[in-house]
């Protein structure tokens, strides 16, 4: 590790600075729920641009397929990521009922289940029975850990309908960036896919950054490989679409 990076991190643990970090909140979910829906959004709808295009489709005709494929699958994702997260939610509060009601009727056999998991974590003696003893002096602190430890579930409280917003937003405000060019028909057509396939290869790089600050990736790396992804996937749908043109005998719609 470079000198320069290692001071970083000396400097990244100090006592403050860890205390600072600790109390920090997670990021926001709407971050992921962002780059989800915009990823999709993009992808989607360039490659309906693309496969249209390939197929020799008009401008009009490309519009009209973008636009009713940007509202109906954003639509689409903002309901299944609705329904993921409501029932992650109830999953949750289901299993926080479940140990309240342990607690209530067998604390014993509860206080075994702490004393377990952290001996299973190397802690015995004095100190773990101190550890057991802590935990379960405190009935939000022993439900909290119950959840994290024998569930593996996170604490964070995730809104169902404001994660659906936040996809939708997100798919419609991105997946109508390759779809511009085509509302200006003073340009010919080919002028205004090259365009599209600009914005949209501009779009890709650009949500791939962004990701690398929720996944913690290097940020040129996450571009160019959201960006190889989006590519790939629209060149597919060209592909598609010009194979089934010259199967067909499509001429220009």
């Amino acid at each position: 590790m470079k000198e320069s990076g290692r001071k970083a991190l000396l400097r990244e643990h100090r006592r403050e600075n860890i205390a600072r970090r600790l109390q920090r909140k997670p990021r926001s979910q709407k971050v992921s729920d962002f780059v989800l829906g915009a990823i999709d959004g993009c992808v989607t709808t360039f490659a309906v641009v693309s496969g249209a295009f390939g197929a020799g489709f008009s401008p009009l005709v490309i519009l009209v397929m973008g636009f009713a494929n940007l509202l109906a699958d954003g639509f689409s994702m903002a309901v299944s990521n609705f329904e993921a997260v409501d029932a992650q939610r109830k999953h949750l509060a289901a299993a926080r009922r479940t140990e309240e009601r342990h607690i209530a009727l067998v604390p014993e056999g509860e206080r075994e289940e702490i004393r377990q998991i952290f001996a299973n974590k190397g802690f015995s003696g004095e100190t773990l029975e101190s550890i057991v003893t802590t935990i379960t002096a405190d009935r939000e602190l022993w439900i909290e850990t119950m959840l994290t430890e024998e569930y593996g579930l996170g604490q964070e409280r995730v809104s169902p309908l404001v994660s659906a917003l936040v996809t939708f937003t997100a798919f419609v405000f991105i997946g109508v960036v390759p779809l511009t060019p085509f509302l200006f028909s003073s340009l010919e057509q080919q002028v205004q896919f090259n365009i599209s396939a600009l914005l949209a290869g501009l779009m890709f790089f650009v949500i791939g950054m962004l990701k690398s600050l929720v996944y913690a990736r290097p940020v040129l790396r996450s571009g160019f490989s959201t960006l190889l992804l989006g590519g790939a996937a629209a060149a597919l749908a060209f592909l598609i679409g010009y194979w089934l043109r010259a199967l067909f005998g499509i001429d220009s719609v």
